[in-house]
C-alpha cells in the first residue's frame, strides 16, 4: 500500500469507528424490546390485527436491529440482547393482560413508544454523525408506519 492509500484507509477506519454509540446501543435495546413485545402480541393478543402488529413489529424491528448490529461492529460497539427499562416495565405490563385487556393495552403502549421513537429518530437524522442520522432518516417511515398502524388498532 502506499503511502496515501494507508492515509485514506486510515481515515476511513476513524471515520467508521466515529459514531454516536449512546444512539446505536439505545436503539438495539429499543429493537430487542419491540420484538419480545411483538411475539407476545402474536401469542396473546385476542385481535387478528394485534396478532399481525406484533408480526410486523418483529420483521420490521429484528431486520432494523441487524442493520444497527453492522454499524455497531463496525465501531467495536457491544451489540447487546437486553431491551430497554422502559421496553422490559412494559413487557411486565402486558405479560400480566389478557384478551381484550391486553389488546387495548397494547395499542396504548404502541402508540406511545412509537411517539417517543419518532422524537428521538427525528433528533437523530439531524445529529452530526453521518451514519446514524442517516439510519435515523431511513427509519423514519417504518416508525411512522408502525404509528399509525397502533393507533388503528
Amino acid at each position: 500500500m502506499t503511502d496515501e492509500a494507508t492515509t485514506a484507509a486510515e481515515a476511513n477506519a476513524v471515520e467508521a469507528a466515529v459514531i454516536d454509540t449512546a444512539f446505536v446501543m439505545d436503539a438495539v435495546k429499543g429493537d430487542n424490546g419491540e420484538v419480545a413485545i411483538g411475539q407476545l402480541a402474536q401469542a396473546k393478543g385476542q385481535s387478528q390485527a394485534v396478532k399481525d402488529f406484533g408480526k410486523l413489529l418483529v420483521s420490521d424491528h429484528g431486520a432494523h436491529k441487524q442493520e444497527l448490529a453492522s454499524l455497531a461492529q463496525s465501531a467495536n460497539v457491544p451489540v447487546t440482547d437486553e431491551a430497554t427499562d422502559e421496553a422490559k416495565a412494559n413487557l411486565e405490563k402486558l405479560t400480566g393482560l389478557s384478551g381484550a385487556e391486553f389488546d387495548k393495552q397494547f395499542k396504548t403502549t404502541m402508540v406511545e413508544d412509537h411517539q417517543k421513537d419518532i422524537e428521538r429518530y427525528e433528533k437523530q437524522a439531524n445529529s452530526s454523525d453521518p451514519q446514524t442520522a442517516a439510519l435515523a432518516q431511513k427509519t423514519l417511515p417504518t416508525l411512522r408506519k408502525h404509528l399509525e398502524v397502533a393507533k388503528g388498532l
